[in-house]
């Protein structure tokens, strides 16, 4: 009996200490094969595309971010939408239970950084949500805009990603959109990081039916 539990002591001390060393080596890297080492080397590196000076300093607000307290003199003001003379409200169309989608354009031209991209994404997102959401609160809860936002919302908040090369078409998709009856909001750039002051950078399109959000950015690729 004695000798059984001096086997099992000692089995247990030898799984103890292997199993600890094991760890230690593991979280020091020894046990990763040279080329994931190499990997994470070049990451550590790598600049922190996110880390872009999108704080202001004067004032610790981000850069050109939405201002839900004054509204879209605010917003212009910051960047986050085009000037009133080159942007109008559209009247938005819904037909019928379809899914909704938001579709984000990124102009690729501009040489952003993936941090600066999904920036971008952000604030067209918000700004395509926000004038849905004033437009529902003008009209009531049985309004297009009112039905549209419900339904995105319930239905995943479907967003996709893709590209356009050019100012031109940038501002040609929001006229379609426009003329479609689908919600349509671009980013201008307030210019305090990477590009010029009042660039369009990101054109989001919707929330809308799918269908009708398919006829303005369906023939374009995927970011």
């Amino acid at each position: 009996m004695a000798d059984q539990l001096h086997i099992i002591l000692t089995t247990s001390s030898v799984a103890f200490i292997t199993g600890f060393g094991l760890g230690v080596y593991a979280i020091r890297g020894y046990l990763i094969s040279p080329e994931l080492t190499a990997e994470r080397d070049g990451n550590l590196k790598d600049p922190v595309e996110s880390d872009e000076s999108d704080i202001d300093e004067s004032d610790t607000i981000l850069d050109h971010a939405p201002n839900w307290a004054n509204g879209e003199a605010a917003d212009r003001r910051d960047g986050l939408r085009q000037a009133a003379a080159v942007r109008r409200t559209p009247t938005v169309v819904d037909n019928g239970n379809e899914e909704c989608k938001l579709v984000l354009v990124v102009r690729t031209d501009l040489g952003m950084t993936k941090g600066k991209i999904a920036a971008q994404c952000s604030h067209a997102t918000l700004a395509c949500y926000k004038s849905l959401s004033r437009a529902a609160a003008k009209n009531g809860p049985s309004s297009p805009e009112a039905r549209i936002l419900n339904r995105w919302e319930k239905l995943g908040q479907a967003k996709i990603a893709v590209q356009t090369k050019n100012e031109e078409e940038l501002r040609n998709l929001r006229k379609t959109a426009w003329d479609l009856g689908v919600t349509a909001e671009v980013i201008a750039d307030a210019g305090r990081t990477q590009i010029e002051a009042g660039s369009l950078t990101v054109l989001g399109v919707g929330p809308a039916p799918r269908s009708l959000v398919d006829k303005v950015t369906g023939h374009l690729k995927l970011l």
